[in-house]
């Protein structure tokens, strides 16, 4: 359980199963194995023999693990939902392994991550938010304890801490390179003002350049209505395109579809990004028929919702299996890490990577998921998949 702490042809790898937790969605045969007497249990120590000091109790048997999430303030309850989803993954993977203490980054992540380092935590999973990864990664750093963050700011990666974040920039990627198969070779970009928008703008057009297209118009806007007409009367200035990214969320993208309809973009494909992914009203909604966007697969992230509803009464929030799958990553790792060394880093490198509830991902040598995404697209029966997200990777 999850404690409340006080504070050429390339050779496509196979993933191996991250530790037991997927089997919450996946039938499995047991063995048959002799029954024989169990080993006499040792006598417990007495109280002369058992260390004490400040802190937590001290573990011989098993791995200290902290995450941190921020568990009050206004994210209060995204944090709690990832720590619920994190304890799932103890008790369906069994945790024999693995101590986790959830300490509350709304109270001061460099805070949470001094009190977690004094606890004797080997393995940081969090913070969510990447101001906090920057307060922590330096504490961390000075520990040799390497931080598996829930951030998706691609700027926090890298010298020792890695991050699952849903990174837009490989959703990008994904939906331009399918588009380029299907015909597509100009692009054209609706980008939102602030750093979301200028890192979709370089993904766009580096996505576009390496698939052998163009990117021939990019247009910002600052999500007013007006901004937003204006940036789309302003697409067609430097001439026609074939496919157009709506770089923001659904809200945005059913306003902006009609009025791409009508000012020249009559037979555009309009593409996505991951943030329509939990945007179930897109469907209901005309002008966003046959759009494409690259995400995750849900499929088992669908299971997993309903499993977490019916223990915590409540749905998750859709960052609930990042908590998931960082607890199987580390339950797969325990078997190769000896209790009370430091946490073995090279093992986050598998080139192989790991299998979780969204999927295929593995790190790359920038500390970043690289995660296995299917292309879906939006139709008047809902959301379909037209390109299967890849099982593995290819080293």
């Amino acid at each position: 359980m999850a404690e409340a702490g006080s504070g050429s042809q390339p050779r496509r790898t196979f993933l191996r199963i991250a530790g037991l937790g997927l089997a919450i969605f996946l039938a499995g045969c047991q063995a048959m194995v002799p029954k024989t007497a169990p080993p006499p249990k040792p006598a417990p120590p007495t109280e002369e023999e058992r260390p004490v000091g400040p802190g937590l109790p001290t573990d011989q048997e098993r791995h200290r693990v902290a995450l941190l999430v921020p568990m009050t303030g206004p994210n209060a309850a995204v944090g709690q939902s990832i720590a619920n989803a994190a304890n799932l993954a103890l008790l369906d993977t069994g945790g024999a392994k693995v101590r986790i203490t959830t300490y509350d980054t709304a109270l001061g992540a460099g805070v949470a991550a001094q009190k977690a380092l004094a606890d004797g935590n080997r393995l940081f999973l969090g913070p969510l938010l990447a101001e906090d990864v920057r307060a922590v990664a330096p504490q961390a750093r000075g520990a040799s304890v390497p931080v598996v963050a829930f951030s998706n700011d691609a700027s926090v990666a890298g010298n020792g801490v890695y991050l699952m974040g849903f990174s837009p920039a490989q959703s990008i990627d994904r939906v331009v390179r399918f588009a380029r198969t299907k015909g597509a070779s100009k692009f054209a970009g609706l980008m939102p003002t602030g750093l979301y928008g200028r890192n979709a703008s370089n993904a766009l057009i580096h996505a576009a350049e390496a698939s052998g297209g163009s990117v021939v118009s990019l247009q910002t806007f600052d999500r007013s209505p007006k901004s937003l007409t204006t940036a789309i009367g302003k697409l067609r200035q430097s001439g026609d395109y074939d496919a157009v990214l709506i770089a923001d969320g659904g809200r945005i993208a059913i306003q902006a579809a009609p009025q791409i309809r009508k000012t020249g973009g009559a037979t555009a494909q309009i593409l996505g990004t991951e943030l329509w992914a939990t945007e179930s009203t897109l469907a209901t909604n005309p002008a966003m028929n046959g759009a494409w966007f690259a995400s995750v697969q849900e499929n088992m992230y669908r299971q997993l919702a309903t499993k977490y509803r019916a223990r915590f009464g409540k749905p998750p929030y859709r960052l609930a299996s990042l908590g998931y799958d960082a607890v199987l990553l580390t339950v797969r790792i325990a078997g190769q890490w000896k209790v009370g060394d430091r946490f073995p880093i090279k093992a986050l490198a598998d080139e192989g990577g790991f299998a979780g509830v969204d999927g295929a991902f593995r790190f790359g040598s920038d500390g970043v998921a690289e995660r296995s995404l299917a292309v879906h697209q939006i139709g008047t029966g809902g959301i379909t998949t037209v390109s299967q997200a890849p099982k593995g990777f290819e080293k």
